[in-house]
């Protein structure tokens, strides 16, 4: 069976990052609580802003310095709401998708010297257990044509074409490096070929 998405909720939120519609939805495939942050009209555009970016409480919530995912969800919305129109779609799969218990008790492991990827298998894991079907669905529920995303992940494109998702540019997404994850930062370069740390064109 063909799994289904519902957009049950439309609202408007105003945010320091500029003012956007966000979109509630319900699905088939899971239990959570997907959104999108929508901006401008975007029905039927090519080449359209998209970050997908997957739930981190410690760094989207209370603004951990451990990782970069907080800096980057503020910086795609201040991108979108710069460029007059955009999506943001936010996933809840904590953690790379280990959930946010094995999350901390990675950070314990990291603490004691693993990196991250080190720390995700130590606890049986894969280094990254995300999945996009949802953000496919939603992509389809707002009928955008093509998209460019926001993302430092070139799995994270292979995976969305592989869904058929129409990926016709990157708009790379870099915070600056700090001493509390400047390790991280070159793991993900390193073990997770995410393009960090290139040289500016």
């Amino acid at each position: 069976m063909k799994a289904q998405l519902e957009d049950l909720v439309q609202t408007r939120l105003p945010t320091k990052n500029g003012e956007f519609i966000l979109h509630y939805y319900s699905n088939t495939l899971d239990d959570k609580e997907h959104m999108a942050l929508v901006k401008g009209d975007i029905t039927h555009r090519e080449n359209v802003p998209v970050r997908i970016h997957s739930e981190c409480f410690t760094g989207d919530v209370l603004g951990s310095r451990r990782c970069d995912c907080g800096e980057q969800l503020t910086m795609a919305m201040q991108l979108i709401n710069e460029l007059g129109y955009g999506v943001l779609i936010y996933l809840r799969q904590e953690g790379r998708g280990i959930g946010l218990l094995k999350k901390l008790q990675a950070y314990n492991l990291q603490d004691n010297g693993m990196d991250t990827v080190d720390a995700n298998i130590h606890l049986g894991h894969l280094a990254d257990e995300r999945e996009y079907n949802i953000a496919g669905l939603i992509l389809d529920n707002l009928q955008v044509k093509s998209i460019k995303l926001m993302t430092n992940n070139p799995e994270k494109i292979d995976a969305l074409k592989k869904l058929g998702i129409n990926v016709t540019g990157r708009i790379p997404i870099e915070s600056v490096a700090h001493d509390d994850n400047v390790g991280y930062l070159k793991t993900k370069a390193k073990k997770m070929a995410h393009m960090l740390f290139e040289p500016k064109k």
